[in-house]
Order: C-alpha cells, then sequence, then structure tokens
C-alpha cells in the first residue's frame, strides 16, 4: 500500500525546465562558455552546487561556481516574479493526493525558488516537507533527497510514490526504493533505462488520480 507521495517540483508541478534551460543557455553564452548538445540532459536534477560547477568548470564559465549560482538562481527567480509556469491539471492533482496522504517534496530547485513557486500557485500548505537536493550531500540521480524526505515524512521509501518527470529524477527515487510515476516532458523524453525503472509513465499530469496512485503497491509491500 502507499503511505505517502513525493512530488518533484520542475516539470511535474511547474514548467520550468524550458525557463531553466534558457536561462542558463543565456548565462554561459554571455559569460564565455560554450553550451554542449547534452548539457540540458545532464544538468536535469543536479543540485545547485552541481550545476554551478558544471557551468564554471566543464562549459568554461567565466565565472566561480559561487558567483555562477548566485546570478542564475537571482535570475530565475526575477522570472518567477513575472509569472510561475503552473502545469496544467497539477495544482488540482496535488490538493487531490494531499487529501489522501502525507506528502513531501524533492527538489533540485534551491530551496528560495521552492518556496517561490509553491506559494505563488498556492500549493505551500499542501506538503508536509519540501527539500531541495542543496541540502543534502549530493544531486539527483542519487537517492540522497528522497531518502531524507521519506524519512522526514516517517515513512520508508519502499511504501512511499515519487512523481518525476526526468531521467535522473526517477533513477533517484528509484534509488531510494519508490515506485515512480513518471510524467516526461514532451521537450525532454526519458532515457530508456530511466523509463524501465518507472512502476507507471504518464503523459501529463492532469490524468494521474488518487485511485491509481493508491493501487501502485510496493514490491516489499
Amino acid at each position: 500500500m502507499t503511505d505517502a507521495v513525493i512530488f518533484d517540483l520542475d516539470g511535474v508541478i511547474v514548467d520550468s525546465e524550458p525557463v531553466w534551460e534558457e536561462v542558463r543557455r543565456r548565462y554561459v553564452a554571455a559569460h564565455g562558455g560554450t553550451w554542449q548538445p547534452d548539457s540540458q540532459r545532464r544538468l536535469m536534477g543536479m543540485s545547485t552546487g552541481e550545476w554551478a560547477l558544471y557551468l564554471s568548470a566543464e562549459l568554461g564559465v567565466d565565472r566561480s561556481p559561487e558567483q555562477v549560482a548566485t546570478e542564475v538562481v537571482d535570475e530565475m527567480a526575477r522570472r518567477y516574479l513575472d509569472h510561475v509556469p503552473l502545469i496544467d491539471g497539477a495544482d488540482r492533482v496535488v490538493r487531490e493526493l494531499a487529501a489522501n496522504w502525507p506528502m513531501g517534496l524533492a527538489s533540485s530547485s534551491p530551496a528560495r525558488l521552492i518556496e517561490a513557486a509553491l506559494r505563488a500557485t498556492g500549493l505551500t500548505d499542501a506538503f508536509a516537507v519540501t527539500l531541495s537536493t542543496e541540502q543534502v550531500a549530493r544531486g539527483k540521480p542519487s537517492p540522497d533527497v528522497y531518502l531524507q524526505v521519506a524519512e522526514r515524512l516517517g515513512v520508508a521509501p519502499e511504501r512511499c510514490v515519487a512523481i518525476e518527470d526526468s531521467s535522473n529524477g526517477v533513477r533517484s527515487a528509484s534509488g531510494a526504493g519508490t515506485r515512480v510515476v513518471a510524467v516526461p516532458h514532451a521537450s525532454y523524453p526519458l532515457d530508456p533505462d530511466a523509463e524501465r525503472l518507472a512502476a507507471l509513465v504518464v503523459p501529463n499530469i492532469g490524468e494521474l488520480t488518487a485511485a491509481t496512485v493508491g493501487e501502485l503497491v510496493t514490491p516489499h509491500g
């Protein structure tokens, strides 16, 4: 049986992956770096410290990782002040699941962007626990953030259902032992290995229901 639900944020509740890509692409170009064909796929799921180091050390940006993190997150915060791109149906699904289970949020966004996004979408009170990968040792695809959210919810990871969009997110949640519902973004399809890890793949978050989540019995349960 399912005892708790853990959501990702970017790409599941808010359609922010294209915004992240645009902001970081422009930043790299403006600061002497070179964006690579696989950069966005590699970045999805990294913690703030990890992607800042990647832009600085591997893409050739002429800023320290600390400067990269501050300046990119500042720009994302400015974008969120103008508009937080809520995915159609996501708020309804969050509310429906929150009425049935304790809810956690495991996001690669920095804590201040998580707070801003939830406040703007009116979903702050739906989550008992919210955690950024910047608050754990390793970002996705490592399982750290999911393990920590499950612990804070007081539920074994094997009794949780995770809702993710990216390949690294699915790997992270599956590595923690959760059952994973994948909702891949049309622009960022799942890698074949990640798709195989998902217990269920749905084309959009609006199709997910409490009944469907409740049927996802874990292998250990």
